[in-house]
């Protein structure tokens, strides 16, 4: 299950961020590392971006971005 798969209100554990490069390096920093708890917040009005709530911090990715992040759901 990846992190785009969640719906509003969701919240997911991060298993392994599967980007390459530096946009890997850019999730890890803005706290995307395992075991960090995701709760989605809320779409945009056309559903891209989606807004998030890692470690604290609001953050929004787009939909190709957020299929880069393996999770787990969490209730």
């Amino acid at each position: 299950m990846t992190l785009d798969d969640l719906k509003t209100g969701q919240k997911g554990r991060v298993l392994k961020v599967n980007a390459k490069g530096p946009f890997k390096k850019r999730l890890l920093e803005m706290g995307f590392i395992t075991g960090a708890e995701v709760h989605v917040i809320k779409y945009a009005p056309l559903k891209d971006p989606v807004e998030y709530t890692v470690k604290g911090y609001h953050v929004s990715l787009r939909h190709e971005e957020a299929e880069q992040i393996d999770i787990e759901p969490v209730s």
